[in-house]
């Protein structure tokens, strides 16, 4: 599929929508809900920035996010039917899924020289990374849904924690730091906890986001356990 320009545009139309409708609902009468809103308008908000601006990690991280909408869609066919709301979030995701993907549109993200010559990634480290930061994406709507939606003090804590470590988890990955995996890999261990909080409780509906979204974060950490392992190893050797 060739056209490269023209689809990274595309997509990045997509997350710019979505931003612009987070944002202007959140504005215009957001209520209780308003910071989860703001949340969402910046998890988009930072898929469309980063595509624009070429970052070499854009594409998988908007990937992930548009797989979080497919998601969604989803679940929303499966629980409504097909409604004209539910079939726009599902068309709206898969068509930037389908514009991100392919070797023309990874050349230029993450198949530029430059940024794996800096870091010394060799392709099996560039696909690792790659699918961490695709499940970080997807996760991190889920986090941010569940952890800035209103609750009790007790759970709002632990959940904005799930959200902090997430986010700051994300931005020290891609920078190839340490303790970015140990951040995401936390953030999902906290998300499950709090899946079992809601299950101990009785309200298992209430449990599915914070495990999926919980279970993403530890896979996302996982590709990096034995390289980290063999790490401390060497240093303790």
């Amino acid at each position: 599929m060739k056209l490269v320009g023209e689809r990274r545009a595309i997509a990045a139309l997509m997350f710019a929508f979505w931003f612009v409708m987070y944002l202007m609902n959140a504005l215009l009468g957001g209520g209780p809900l308003a910071k989860l809103l703001y949340g969402m308008a910046g998890c988009y908000g930072l898929a469309f920035f980063s595509l624009v601006a070429g970052y070499f990690w854009a594409r998988w991280y908007a990937v992930g996010v548009s797989l979080f909408g497919i998601i969604v869609a989803g679940i929303g066919l499966w629980q409504m039917g097909p409604e004209f709301q539910v079939l726009f979030i599902g068309i709206t995701h898969l068509t930037a899924t389908i514009m991100l993907w392919g070797n023309g549109m990874s050349e230029l993200y993450d198949g530029q020289h430059a940024w794996r010559e800096r870091w010394h990634m060799d392709e099996h480290a560039v696909q690792r990374l790659g699918r961490s930061v695709i499940r970080a994406g997807v996760s991190l709507p889920m986090v941010v849904i569940y952890g800035l939606a209103p609750k009790q003090p007790a759970q709002m804590v632990l959940s904005l924690g799930a959200v902090v470590l997430a986010v700051v988890g994300l931005r020290a990955l891609v920078k190839l730091r340490t303790w970015g995996v140990l951040a995401i890999g936390a953030a999902g261990s906290l998300m499950l906890s709090l899946a079992g909080v809601q299950m101990l409780t009785g309200n298992d509906a209430l449990a599915l986001q914070p495990a999926l979204a919980g279970a993403l974060l530890v896979f996302a950490a996982y590709p990096w356990a034995r390289p980290l392992a063999r790490a401390m190893t060497r240093g303790r050797a």
